[in-house]
């Protein structure tokens, strides 16, 4: 019997880690592209490292992808890789774009010319939504992104539809709501939220600051969703499918929770910083994912409550062990 053979790109990534956990215990040999860097990060995928093969290619180069598929030759494709910070994308707008959206043309143009038989992942994100036209949100909800990398997230989803289409490449998008976990980067309100409430509880910090605590998110946890990933291309036929909850929380519930953990109000801690807050908002993002469910048979399992919970706990831990 065959071993399937997966690429993963943005393995150091939090999706790229789990993935390589949910591929490995799938009995997948797993690749994972890394960018040459003269600081590496591999703290993610340290536990598995020696049962992952790491090979360079940069999706601002075409051919070193191109040389990527054609010595790798992978079954699957998952292109986790991005710019996935909102605010940077203001700060960094043309980066965001290369790597976002002229990158994934990049991939997909080197599936085209290697191997159209590869199957195709494209990280396609809620944020493309942006100023939402009804909500729940679904596959047919029309787009209206709200920042460069809701905009540069838009480009990709559609070039990926476009080879689907053209070509006849097996492309699909996930299009993911929020989704988080102990992996999370500290940048990513989430985190920042239990990495300060751990902070304030260990004593090395009093108050924590953060933008718009009205805005709403439908948050998941990651280990979830990636299997949702690998769903997708197990199917006789490619196509997009949200992923999310269906439930929506806002910020000050987000805090409230992470507070409620460690025996705390969370009033006397937190402040509301409006330099924080973001040029152009994304009010309210919740996803139906009823078209995952029935044909993917897919279903969150970590509610809501214990996603907070688990991150809490796991940020505290790590404060504990110093």
């Amino acid at each position: 019997m065959t071993v399937p053979r997966a690429l993963i790109t943005g393995i150091t990534g939090q999706d790229g880690s789990y993935l390589a956990e949910f591929l490995l215990a799938k009995g997948y040999e797993v690749y994972g592209m890394v960018r040459r860097a003269s600081t590496e990060n591999f703290e993610r995928i340290e536990p598995i490292r020696d049962r992952l093969h790491l090979v360079q290619a940069d999706l601002l180069d075409t051919m070193s992808l191109i040389t990527l598929l054609e010595q790798v030759r992978p079954r699957e494709l998952y292109n986790l890789a991005a710019q996935s910070f909102v605010p940077t994308s203001w700060a960094q707008p043309v980066l965001t774009a290369e790597f976002d959206a002229i990158g994934v043309t990049r991939l997909l143009e080197a599936i085209r010319l290697v191997d159209r038989s590869i199957r195709f992942y494209q990280a396609s994100s809620s944020e493309m939504f942006g100023k939402v036209r009804e909500v729940p949100q679904t596959e047919l909800t029309p787009f209206h992104p709200r920042s460069p990398y809701g905009v540069a997230k838009v480009y990709a989803h559609y070039i990926t539809v476009n080879y689907r289409e053209s070509y006849g490449i097996f492309a699909c998008s996930g299009i993911l709501f929020n989704h988080e976990s102990p992996r999370r980067g500290k940048e990513f309100v989430t985190r920042k939220v239990t990495d300060g409430v751990a902070r304030i509880a260990a004593g090395l910090a009093d108050e924590l600051h953060l933008g718009n605590l009205a805005a709403k998110r439908d948050w998941g946890f990651a280990g979830d969703y990636v299997e949702a990933m690998w769903r997708m291309l197990q199917q006789p036929e490619p196509d997009d499918y949200v992923v999310a909850t269906g439930e929506s929380h806002t910020v000050g519930e987000l805090v409230d929770l992470a507070f409620q953990r460690i025996g705390r109000d969370w009033r006397a801690h937190v402040r509301e910083d409006q330099t924080l807050k973001r040029p152009a908002e994304v009010d309210l993002l919740v996803g139906n994912a009823s078209k995952a469910q029935s044909v993917l048979g897919w279903r969150p399992k970590v509610t809501f409550a214990q996603l907070v919970e688990m991150m809490v706990d796991a940020d505290r831990g790590r404060y504990a062990r110093g």
